[in-house]
């Protein structure tokens, strides 16, 4: 039996979205700067509003335009992910080093990061037997928290 294993890919390098784009040759301004150091150490999937609150706390100059325009900048050059959780927002995170999948809470809107080995095997399975070689895939699942059961 197969284990499901939360993944936690939280880093504690606030600069380690910032070299990326370094080592991709994009220009870095300070105002870019800063929406990369928020985005390293957030341990959630911020949207943009909340990657603004954040950034404007650091630097006040920030617009929510520049948000907008280095979001869509970082994830072009393919280090930032977008997901669409069915909040109704994109809510972005680092492109993982490691593989993982989402199961989002639909009263919190909690998004727990996973990995399940059965799972992954499984999808190979599946695209195998419908003439496919897996290259990429995404999951997500939507779920409630079970109902605790009383003490008496």
């Amino acid at each position: 039996m197969t284990s499901t294993e939360r993944v936690e890919h939280h880093t504690e390098d606030p600069h380690k979205l910032e070299n990326m784009c370094t080592e991709k040759g994009m220009r870095m301004t300070d105002q870019r700067r800063v929406i990369a150091r928020v985005l390293s150490v957030a341990d959630d999937h911020p949207d943009v509003e909340e990657v603004y609150r954040r950034a404007s706390e650091v630097d006040n100059r920030i617009s929510i335009a520049t948000v907008y325009r280095t979001v869509r900048l970082f994830e072009e050059a393919g280090i930032l992910e977008r997901h669409d959780f069915r909040d109704g927002r994109s809510r972005y995170e680092q492109v993982p080093e490691e593989h993982h999948d989402h199961l989002i809470n639909l009263q919190t809107g909690d998004v727990i990061e996973f990995h399940n080995d059965e799972i992954e095997r499984l999808q190979e399975i599946v695209a195998r037997e419908l003439g496919f070689k897996l290259v990429d895939h995404r999951l997500e699942l939507y779920g409630v928290p079970l109902k605790k059961k009383s003490d008496s």
